[in-house]
């Protein structure tokens, strides 16, 4: 897309009501234990949607199952009274995670994800995470639309890092 929403992690917004969120310790984050549970999750239907649909078909849950194996697709799963209350997945290449989707069961469950994962991304100095289309939401969070020319050469630069190969492991 032109423009390209892209969110620097150590530019995350975290509104005082999340920063609240996160102190409470209500929720457990992990990496990479329930891939495939998010990816159903994201691709349920969802009342903002009337009428479902969505991209992510078996085809792609194989897919990224595959690409998860590998070490190359990641998921980070927010759970509530032992529960998957939110999360996202996406795939990781040098520097730069590339969002796929989210989901959020309880209020705020998907934001925390997020900036977990920011954090957790900025320690391994990854440089962006590609959220491809702008949207109101991204935004407050702080992501930005960045020109597809300023993409790519950003994206150029990113894929050469080293990155967080392998499976991720729980912070």
């Amino acid at each position: 897309p032109d423009p390209r929403a892209v969110l620097y992690p150590q530019k995350l917004k975290i509104s005082r009501s999340l920063h609240k969120t996160l102190r409470r310790g209500h929720f457990k984050v992990t990496f990479d234990t329930a891939f495939r549970e998010v990816m159903l999750a994201c691709a349920a239907p969802r009342a903002q949607y009337p009428g479902g649909g969505t991209w992510i078909s078996d085809e792609m849950v194989q897919a990224y199952d595959a690409l998860h194996e590998q070490g190359i697709a990641h998921s980070v799963e927010v759970w509530h009274a032992g529960q998957l209350a939110g999360g996202l997945y996406g795939v990781a290449l040098g520097g730069v995670f590339f969002g796929e989707s989210m989901f959020t069961r309880i209020t705020d469950a998907s934001k925390v994800a997020l900036a977990v994962l920011a954090r957790a991304l900025q320690e391994h100095h990854f440089a962006l995470i590609d959220c491809q289309l702008p949207s109101a939401h991204l935004t407050r969070l702080g992501a930005e639309s960045v020109p597809r020319a300023r993409f790519l050469g950003e994206l150029e630069a990113a894929l050469k890092l080293p990155g967080w190969p392998g499976r991720w492991t729980n912070i």
